[in-house]
């Protein structure tokens, strides 16, 4: 019986591999059947209107899920000739998507060329280099696409819903480096990216359709069978070998490939001095070994340094130290100490910080935006916007990060396991919020999920950790986009998080994200962590033993290989953690 189920699986899986190159994808969240070259196989022989009938057809139903069908459907019709293959209909969308953020890319540069406010011509900058990561995320996607194979569906699959989200994300981003600007250049930005957002809106739409398929056609076999062997190597490593040995050594026997020290006993006294040897798409471990000290720069991975892995001496020892920020005129997106794009980047027990202080506002200590990064046994701390999670997988474990507003925000699909969520105190009048994610679109994987570890406040007046109650509010989330998700599992509550739990957002167009956001809470303790006063909003879930599932860590990274390989701690589904106080 077993086994004529698993063949019986095994068939539809097989036909939706072949889906992905001659069927098409008929409506959400249905099993990928009979292609239109199969439907309309009698008509091949046809004259061409028949052929061009066809592919309207295949057009059509590859774009039905999307959001706005209608430039779906023409801009693909206009390109696709007779093609009614679905994934050249894929190859043919991204790259139109593509050509319209260029478009964007383009338009960005004559408006910076002529903008006279500060403000808004740095904006400009920013989003030349946005749209830049944009297009390169729809490369990168182009690329996988052709890769299709029984074996590795599933993760290309993911790994395209995570790429296609941070293509969103950054002309989200775009436009937000426009808030506080005089000029028209912001809105003249948005016009000229109305048509790439609405086509990767579209493109992550269609991907996220046929991740949904396949990961219905593949639950069932979730088993040990199709787990990667412990000694097997996934797909990214070049030394399978040199990462084990790594990772598996401590902090303090690894090799470095270079060492860093503030005090001259190294070759390099600066991070960037030592970032500068780092091979560009670097396939290898590359390890910056950090002295204890704290290092005045901004520092940035960029996105052909993979593989990094920077180690210090500890979180209050070795601290990368800068103070950019919002009040003295840098958007909140340049305001980042450390800037992190390189994949597979690793830092262990690193200190990061902006020091510029609550009444500079948004000021960030880290951005991150490199794909499969991990941070353990770090430390984050700012005041405002402390740290970016801004796109890709992020994981962060034994880690402390402190704020005051919004200091945890960003896109990125993220998990925090065991941290330590300082609220410091904040400018009088002011209202503390531990996060503010950003999903704008309801297809994005994205998310928070705060698993284990304790919300706390900053020690300091009372032993009972109320001294940031003097003159303010503590709340865990507030919606910065429609589509905010967090979730918070057998997490510590302190007492300074109010009873309502959230707070809305107030935009320009009055409070939003209520109805459409996602927040939820399973099995946590303290005294902050009783939901029957929480705010009963529309977006305010209850998770049961059963939905809970969807954000255990493997769960929502859909393939957590990448954290299991590294050694470092990390718990796949519900445990016991003690760590609940600083």
């Amino acid at each position: 019986m077993t086994t004529n189920l698993e063949e019986s699986i095994e068939a539809k899986r097989r036909i939706a591999v072949i889906g992905i190159s001659t069927v098409i994808l008929v409506a959400m969240v249905v099993a990928v059947t009979v292609g239109v070259s199969q439907v309309d196989g009698d008509e091949k022989s046809t004259k061409n209107t028949n052929h061009v009938a066809s592919t309207v057809k295949a057009v059509k139903a590859l774009c039905q899920p999307t959001d706005y069908k209608e430039e779906c459907e023409e801009s693909l019709t206009a390109e696709a000739g007779n093609t009614t293959d679905p994934r050249e209909l894929i190859k043919i969308a991204f790259n139109v998507t593509i050509n319209k953020i260029g478009d964007g890319l383009q338009k960005s540069h004559l408006l910076q060329e002529v903008e006279k406010e500060p403000r808004a011509k740095m904006a400009l900058d920013t989003c030349k280099q946005l749209m830049n990561l944009s297009i390169s995320e729809f490369s990168r996607s182009l690329e996988r696409i052709g890769q299709f194979n029984l074996n590795n569906l599933d993760e290309i699959l993911t790994s395209l819903k995570v790429w296609l989200s941070g293509a969103v994300t950054y002309q989200e981003t775009c436009l937000d480096c426009f808030e506080n600007t005089t000029s028209k250049a912001g809105e003249k930005m948005k016009e000229a990216l109305t048509n790439a957002t609405k086509m990767s809106s579209n493109a992550l739409s269609i991907i996220t359709e046929l991740a949904n398929t396949f990961s219905e056609l593949n639950e069932t076999r979730q088993d040990s069978s199709h787990r990667r062997l412990e000694d097997e190597f996934p797909s990214w490593v070049d030394n399978g070998a040199g990462v084990r040995r790594l990772l598996l050594s401590s902090s303090r026997k690894l090799k470095p490939n270079v060492i860093v020290a503030k005090d001259g006993s190294a070759k390099f006294t600066s991070i960037n001095q030592a970032l500068k040897n780092v091979p560009q798409k670097n396939m290898k471990p590359f390890v910056i070994f950090i002295k204890k000290g704290v290092y005045k720069e901004y520092v940035e991975v960029t996105r052909e340094m993979r593989h990094v892995v920077f180690v210090g001496e500890g979180g209050d020892k070795t601290r990368i130290t800068g103070n950019k920020n919002f009040i003295d005129g840098t958007n909140t997106y340049k305001t980042a100490t450390v800037a992190i794009q390189g994949d597979y980047f690793i830092a262990i027990n690193m200190g990061f910080e902006n020091s510029a202080g609550a009444h500079k506002h948004q000021a960030v200590a880290v951005r991150v935006q490199a794909d499969k990064s991990i941070f353990y046994k770090c430390s984050f701390d700012g005041y405002q916007d402390t740290l970016y999670a801004h796109t890709m997988r992020q994981f962060y474990r034994d880690c402390t990060i402190s704020g005051t507003i919004d200091f945890i925000f960003g896109d990125a699909v993220t998990v925090f396991q065991n941290c330590t969520f300082v609220v410091r105190k904040p400018m009088q009048n002011q209202q503390c919020i531990v996060t503010a994610q950003g999903r704008k679109e309801k297809h994005q994987p994205s998310g928070i999920v705060i698993h284990g570890g304790s919300i706390v406040a900053e020690p300091g007046e009372s032993k009972d950790h109320k001294n940031v109650k003097f003159d303010s509010k503590a709340y865990l989330a507030r919606p910065w986009k429609n589509y905010s998700r967090t979730v918070f599992l057998q997490t510590y509550i302190g007492d300074l998080i109010e009873p309502e739990g959230y707070m809305p957002w107030q935009g320009p167009e009055g409070n939003t994200g209520m109805d459409t956001c996602y927040y939820a809470e399973f099995n946590n303790i303290g005294p902050g962590s009783n939901a029957t006063k929480r705010v009963k909003w529309h977006g305010v879930k209850h998770l049961t033993e059963k939905s809970v599932g969807a954000f255990f860590p493997s769960k929502f990274f859909h393939g957590d290989d990448w954290i299991r390989f590294t050694k470092v701690p990390y718990s796949p589904g519900l445990t016991n953690f003690t760590k609940h106080k600083i």
